[in-house]
C-alpha cells in the first residue's frame, strides 16, 4: 500500500504530469502564488507554509515542482499528502520506502513535500526524530498546514531544527494582488498619496474590480466563482473547530454577534453574556478564530497607550470568508462594516497591528502614523486634521497602494 500510494502521488516518476497542475491551467483565473519565493531551497532547510485551507497551498506546492522538474531529476523530488496517512507509523514507512528508492537511484540531494501535515495527529514526532538522525541532512524539507499548525503551536517543536528552512504564510490576494491577477499592475514608490495621484487614469477600472473584490475575496475558488467555494469554506472551519475539540454551534453564536454588531467594538463580557458562557471562553474562542486566519482584532489605543481592557473591534480577514460566516450564521451585516474590514485588513498585513481611537470623534484605523476613518455607506461628520477619509471616490486607490 505504501508504494502504490508513492507511485500516485509522485507521476513525475513516470515521466506523467502534475494532475494538480493541469487542473491549475484550465481555470479561468490563475496565479503563482508569492510565497513560493519565500521559501529556502538550500540543503538543509526545513520550511513550513502555513495558511488557512483553500489559500492554494497544494497548488503552489505542484507549480513549484514543475519548475524544480527542469533543474533536478524526478527522482529527487517526494510528494505526500498526510490526508492519506491513517497514523505516524504508515508516514514513517513511506519516508523509508522512498529513502530505499532514492538511495537506488543515486540521488543525493532531495525536494521533499509533506502537504496538510496538521491531519495526521503526531506526525511531528516522525519529522522531529529523522531531523534530530539526520535523516534528512542533505536535503529540503518543504511541510504546509492549515492555519491550525499555529493553534497547536507544533512549529515551535522544532527550534533550531529548520537549517536555512523558514516559516512562511500563505494568504488569500489582497486587492493589489487581485488587481494583478486581473491584469492591472500597480507601481509603487512608497508614498501612498503619491501612488494614488498616479492611479487617476485606471480609477474607473480599479473601482469596477474593487466591487468584484468586495464579493469574491482573494481565494482561488471564490476569485473563480465556483459555486462550492462557501460551502467548501465552511466545512473547513467546523473541521478546524472539531479538531481543535471545540463546539461549532457556539463558534456560530459568536461570529453571529459579531457580524450583527459590526463595525461597533465589543467585549469578551458583552459576547459572552449573550451566549450564556463566560468571557474566557468569549476570549479562548476568538483566539482560536485568530490563529485559525479567519479574523482579528483592533484594540483601543490613545496616543501611545493600548488599553488591553477595553472594547476590540474585530474584523474578518476576506470578503469572501465574512460573506460565507454571514451564510453560515444567517447573519446579515452592514456595507459599512465590509469597508472597514477590508481596510483594517490591508493594513494589518503591511504594518502587523491596528487599533482604533473613540472619544469626542472616531478614527476607525490607527496604523503606524496613520489615521484613517472610513465613511463609506456612514453619515457624513467631521474630523479633526491629519485624520485620512476613506470613502467611494478613494477607497479603491488607497487599498490599490496597500501591501
Amino acid at each position: 500500500m505504501s508504494k502504490d500510494l508513492l507511485s500516485l502521488y509522485n507521476p513525475w516518476w513516470e515521466g506523467k504530469g502534475s494532475p494538480v497542475v493541469a487542473e491549475w491551467a484550465n481555470k479561468e483565473v490563475r496565479w503563482r502564488p508569492s510565497w513560493i519565493e519565500k521559501l529556502s531551497l538550500e540543503p538543509f532547510s526545513l520550511n513550513f507554509v502555513i495558511g488557512p485551507r483553500l489559500v492554494g497551498k497544494t497548488t503552489g506546492i505542484h507549480l513549484l515542482i514543475e519548475e524544480l522538474l527542469k533543474k533536478v531529476r524526478p527522482e529527487a523530488i517526494l510528494y505526500l499528502n498526510l490526508d492519506v496517512a491513517p497514523d505516524p507509523e504508515s508516514l514513517r514507512i513511506m519516508l523509508e520506502d522512498y529513502d530505499s528508492f532514492r538511495r537506488a537511484s543515486e540521488v543525493e540531494t532531495s525536494y521533499v513535500f509533506l502537504d496538510e501535515v496538521t491531519s495526521l495527529k503526531g506526525w511531528w514526532k516522525v519529522i522531529k526524530g529523522y531531523v534530530d538522525a539526520g535523516f534528512f541532512a542533505k536535503d529540503v524539507l518543504v511541510l504546509t498546514g492549515s492555519s491550525s499548525l499555529r493553534l497547536r503551536g507544533e512549529v515551535e517543536l522544532f527550534p533550531g531544527r529548520m537549517g536555512r528552512g523558514r516559516e512562511v504564510i500563505a494568504q488569500p490576494l489582497s486587492f493589489k494582488e487581485f488587481l494583478h491577477v486581473k491584469g492591472v499592475d500597480v507601481k509603487l514608490s512608497g508614498d501612498i498619496e503619491m501612488d494614488m495621484s498616479r492611479l487617476l487614469p485606471k480609477s474607473r477600472a480599479i473601482r469596477e474590480l474593487f466591487h468584484e473584490y468586495l464579493e469574491v475575496g482573494g481565494f482561488p475558488l471564490s476569485v473563480n466563482k465556483d459555486p462550492r467555494a462557501a460551502e467548501y469554506t465552511i466545512r473547513s472551519l467546523e473541521g478546524e473547530l472539531l479538531r481543535a475539540g471545540r463546539d461549532p454551534h457556539l463558534a456560530r453564536g459568536l461570529v453571529s454577534s459579531i457580524l450583527r454588531k459590526a463595525p461597533s467594538p465589543l467585549s469578551y463580557a458583552s459576547m459572552g453574556s449573550e451566549l450564556s458562557v463566560s468571557h474566557r471562553t468569549v476570549r479562548e474562542y476568538l483566539e482560536i478564530f485568530r490563529a485559525l486566519m479567519v479574523l482579528d482584532r483592533a484594540m483601543y489605543r490613545r496616543g501611545k497607550k493600548v488599553f488591553w481592557r477595553k472594547e476590540s473591534k474585530f474584523f474578518f480577514l476576506d470578503p469572501f470568508t465574512a460573506r460565507s460566516l454571514s451564510l453560515w450564521t444567517l447573519t446579515k451585516f452592514l456595507d459599512a462594516a465590509l469597508y472597514e474590514w477590508v481596510v483594517q485588513a490591508h493594513l494589518l498585513r503591511r504594518y502587523g497591528e491596528v487599533f482604533y481611537y473613540r472619544d469626542s470623534y472616531e478614527v476607525d484605523v490607527l496604523a503606524n502614523d496613520l489615521r484613517i476613518e472610513v465613511k463609506v455607506g456612514k453619515p457624513h461628520r467631521r474630523y479633526p486634521r491629519g485624520v485620512k477619509i476613506l470613502d467611494e471616490d478613494n477607497i479603491h486607490l488607497f487599498l490599490a497602494v496597500i501591501t
